[in-house]
């Protein structure tokens, strides 16, 4: 890779340097944001791009995007789609996907929405906090030491050295943020080529999702909105792999499909692409971490891409600002690989079976496609349990991190409701007689220490000073100045918990449970403090700065 040109001083070192600005960068930036950490966010392009293959938001990516306010603007620009239509030669039928009885979640739907809408949103939330993404600069490569990363960049001023005390490579799946720290990339690429047309199609049923099923494949239309008002996602024919699609192909690979009930015009977009299913040998290396695709590339099945880098983002954003606050050792970080390594194993083996079953030419499953899938898809779907496990593994909200070494039992062990590592489930609540939930509640930037029980079971006096970057916050069936209402008990049956149970949480600022217990000793809460967190005394620094290490938000775009 050349290099011309003169190379300044480094330039001002800030606490992380992301290096992408599509979704997993844009949310890891507004993460460290809320948080104060100092920063700066680059990408290669001169300007944001207005297409995308991402489509679809899960419902647990809503909830953590919620914890940075973006989630209201989501939904609204979005097609909460809940009706999915099977076509079939001889038979169109209607699936309901989940809604109903998926009340421990306030998004029980698939939102549709363009990854450009989606980018569009995150960066307008973090413009109106002061931050700029610095366009048209690449990084070229990078040098770590012992304290900090030098990236040299192309910028439009010509070459610059910019310091940063870790590198995040939101980059992409060439990234060279990967590629300039040595990590591999390990997978295999599958045969087949596949259609995206953004377009208008007349013949279809707005506000649905339309699956053609033949013994070729299935063909998708998603309700998009915006650019257009629908999105095909189809297998392209072996004879037209080569070539770039244009409507008249689309539309003759659309009446394969639909037998001429369906006609494409004024196309905003067409492309092909291949499938790969890759994932970094390593998520970090010393000062250098890895997110999104630069560190996982699967198929679209199950719409599970731009979600997990979403999620990569918030479980390392809150991490690297407890490091770079002085609130935590570096050894933290280490945890950000434990925690999501394993889950893009899983989103990898789901989508690789998934994609498997939908292109695959074996005779059996070819015959099976549009006769079995139709007739056999509601009468699973009728099955509430069935549809509520389908939901919670589709929409992330099953991943959990129990084998953490952030997960932690207390002595005084329960024997019901979500173990540490679960994602806190969520719940209607009253704050000083407003209603509210668990999870608009909880502090995105803090580990909450959740205290549940009657008040006069907590004899012990606890401060809020007592150790930086925690906040404390109590749960009761009466309510009361300063403690969370739970008048019906349902987010205590939801915790598993009778109501006159003493038992204390440590929710995550992700919003998982980090270490809980039973009854009302706190030892086993400050020893969980110090052994994960690390966490020094309150005197030794001012809550959430470090002030020998963290430079002033304010003294860079960030």
């Amino acid at each position: 890779m050349g290099h011309g040109g003169s190379v300044g001083p480094v330039e001002s070192v800030v606490d992380v340097l992301i290096v992408g600005a599509g979704p997993t960068g844009l949310t890891l930036a507004a993460e460290l944001r809320a948080h104060g950490v100092s920063f700066r966010i680059v990408d290669r392009a001169p300007a944001a791009v207005h297409q995308s293959r991402a489509l679809a938001i899960q419902a647990r990516t809503l909830e953590v995007l919620a914890r940075l306010g973006v989630s209201q603007a989501l939904v609204a620009a979005g097609d909460p789609a809940t009706v999915l239509l099977l076509h079939s030669t001889k038979r169109t039928t209607q699936v309901k996907l989940f809604g109903e009885g998926l009340d421990q979640t306030a998004y029980p739907f698939l939102l549709f929405l363009s990854q450009a809408e989606t980018e569009r949103i995150l960066l307008g939330r973090l413009t109106d906090s002061g931050v700029e993404v610095e366009r048209d600069v690449e990084v070229l490569h990078l040098t770590q030491s012992g304290i900090d990363v030098t990236c040299t960049a192309r910028t439009a001023r010509g070459q610059a050295q910019i310091g940063a005390r870790y590198v995040v490579g939101c980059d992409g799946a060439h990234s060279v943020v990967r590629h300039g720290s040595g990590i591999g990339f390990c997978g295999t690429a599958f045969p087949q080529t596949f259609v995206i047309a953004d377009l208008e199609a007349d013949g279809l049923e707005a506000g649905r999702i339309h699956v053609y099923l033949s013994e070729a494949g299935m063909m998708f239309f998603f309700p998009l909105g915006s650019p257009a008002t629908w999105r095909i996602l189809a297998m392209a024919p072996q004879c037209d792999r080569a070539a770039e699609p244009t409507l008249e192909s689309v539309q003759g690979l659309v009446q394969h499909y639909t037998h001429d009930t369906v006609v494409l015009h004024d196309p905003v977009w067409l492309t092909n692409f291949s499938v790969q299913s890759r994932r970094a040998d390593q998520f970090r290396a010393g000062r250098v971490l890895l997110a999104g695709d630069a560190a996982h590339i699967h198929s679209p099945a199950g719409a599970q891409g731009m979600n997990t880098g979403i999620q990569d983002a918030v479980n390392l954003g809150w991490k690297l600002a407890r490091v770079c606050g002085g609130l935590a050792a570096a050894d933290l970080l280490d945890s950000y690989e434990q925690e999501r390594l394993p889950v893009a194993d899983s989103v990898l083996r789901m989508t690789n079976r998934a994609f498997r079953v939908a292109t695959s030419s074996n005779p059996v499953l070819r015959y099976v496609r549009p006769r079995v899938v139709a007739v056999a898809a509601p009468l699973v779907l009728r099955l509430g349990v069935l549809r509520k496990v389908g939901f919670r593994a589709i929409s992330q909200l099953g991943i959990r991190y129990r084998d953490s070494p952030l997960s932690v039992e207390g002595h005084r062990r329960l024997r019901r409701g979500p173990h540490a590592g679960d994602r806190l489930p969520d719940a209607p609540i009253t704050v000083d007689g407003t209603r509210s939930t668990l999870h608009a509640e909880l502090s995105p930037t803090q580990i909450n220490l959740l205290l549940c029980g009657p008040v006069d079971s907590w004899t012990e006096q606890v401060s809020a000073d007592e150790w930086p970057g925690v906040r404390i916050v109590r749960l009761n069936t009466t309510g009361g100045s300063g403690v969370w209402g739970d008048p019906t008990g349902l987010a205590l049956r939801r915790l598993g918990l009778r109501t006159r149970d003493p038992v204390h949480y440590a929710v995550r600022p992700d919003g998982y449970i980090g270490y809980r217990a039973g009854g009302t000793d706190l030892t086993g809460f400050r020893a969980y403090l110090r052994a994960v967190h690390d966490a020094p005394p309150s005197h030794s620094t001012e809550p959430g700065r470090n002030p020998e290490t963290t430079p002033d938000p304010g003294s860079s775009p960030g």
